[in-house]
């Protein structure tokens, strides 16, 4: 599936990344900036925020300009807003949502645009940015203490994305520790247990990994609500949390998610 197979269509992922965005602006509401992110032990959480921004930024670019190769980073993305003040950092992550939403809403789904991935388009940017900024919102809420909620198209979808990702490191021989997901006879299967019909099987076979929805036997399932095993699968929850439920071979979800984690 390529960001313009998506159900959820361009229009949504605009309007989803500013929801988002506004959902993480939420989260760092008077909270201490300065304090880690355990998800991303690297960053504060003012650090998480501009690394945010800063990509949608950089993809706002990338859009506006048509461009058709990597661009570097704009300098300004790897600083955030000059000063500490937290209305300031707050300001310019609306300001960077909103730049990036409005040039991939010019743009349309199919205008051409450098992508590291298979599919140059505006339209993976906006799918991209959209479960980018999820994803850090979880990193966010649970710094924090905060709630975390996701609607479960979006949850669904960015488990999709993520699969379609791995998927095309792996043949394109990008990272390393992704051809290592090969061998016969192993399979992971995700069951959300609160969302009808958001089931997957992963299989690493030997000439590469393929996946599909439904519901089958494998060696190791992932059972828990949606939510939380989109969190496992993105390593923002540990597989033995108590809001999963892991059957079968745990150590081959282990190994899945040490190696299908690129940054």
């Amino acid at each position: 599936m390529t960001a313009a197979d998506s159900p959820l269509g361009h229009d949504f992922y605009c309007s989803e990344i500013l929801r988002q965005t506004d959902e993480l602006r939420s989260h760092l509401t008077g909270a201490d900036l300065s304090v880690t992110v355990p998800t991303c032990p690297d960053w504060t959480l003012r650090e998480l925020a501009v690394h945010v921004s800063g990509a949608h930024r950089w993809v706002a670019e990338i859009v506006r300009s048509k461009a058709t190769s990597a661009p570097e980073r704009l300098a300004l993305d790897s600083k955030g807003p000059d000063g500490d003040e937290p209305d300031a950092l707050d300001a310019w992550l609306a300001q960077g949502a909103e730049l990036c939403a409005d040039a991939l809403r010019d743009a349309g789904p199919d205008q051409a645009a450098w992508t590291w991935a298979g599919e140059a388009t505006a339209g993976f940017w906006a799918r991209r940015m959209t479960h980018e900024t999820v994803v850090h919102r979880a990193d966010a809420a649970f710094t924090v203490g905060a709630e975390y909620r996701l609607a479960p198209e979006v949850a669904v979808d960015t488990i999709d994305e993520w699969l379609e990702i791995v998927s095309f490191i792996q043949a394109a021989e990008l990272a390393p520790q992704a051809a290592e997901l090969r061998g016969p006879g192993r399979s992971i299967h995700l069951h959300a247990t609160d969302v009808p019909d958001a089931e997957w099987l992963i299989e690493l076979g030997e000439k590469g990994l393929s996946w599909r929805r439904g519901h089958e036997k494998a060696t190791v399932a992932l059972r828990g609500p949606l939510t939380d095993v989109m969190n496992v699968f993105y390593r923002r929850l540990p597989a033995d949390s108590p809001k999963v439920e892991v059957l079968g071979d745990a150590g081959l979800l282990d190994f899945w998610l040490q190696r299908a984690s690129f940054g």
